[in-house]
């Protein structure tokens, strides 16, 4: 069973812009530096996103030199500067994440590819206790 990154309140829009919120797809918490090679695309059309951190925002392909841990409970926030039209979309992401404390080999820790597609609503309510990876809440 894979612990799904797309949950029903994962595509948001606020202040103007498109927030994809990733959750984590492992049994246990990893840093941010684990996420690796990440794509996104809404309605088929590649996105070219930054990775929120409260008030911060770095490349998506940069986490690396973030110290900051992705808990379980929480979510990476994708952000585009542009919104989308509220309604369903199809979200898809892709990534790799990094296992530092597993072996894929002799001199390299494990790396599992990933890939959702979810069609999701925007602003979708849900009860949820997941707070923003970087996030003071």
């Amino acid at each position: 069973m894979t612990l799904t990154a797309l949950r029903d309140d994962a595509l948001r829009v606020r202040d103007g812009r498109t927030e994809v919120r990733l959750s984590l797809p492992w049994i246990r918490a990893l840093p941010l530096a684990s996420l690796l090679d990440a794509t996104l695309h809404l309605d088929g059309e590649q996105r070219e996103p930054l990775i929120a951190l409260g008030p911060r925002r770095v490349e998506v392909d940069a986490p690396s030199a973030e110290d900051a841990w992705w808990y379980l409970q929480d979510r990476v926030v994708f952000e585009i500067p542009d919104a989308v039209a509220p309604g369903v979309h199809q979200v898809s992401v892709s990534f790799r994440l990094e296992i530092p404390y597993l072996p894929g080999g002799p001199d390299e820790p494990l790396r599992l590819p990933f890939r959702f597609t979810r069609e999701l609503e925007t602003n979708a309510t849900v009860m949820s206790v997941s707070a923003d990876v970087g996030s003071a809440a």
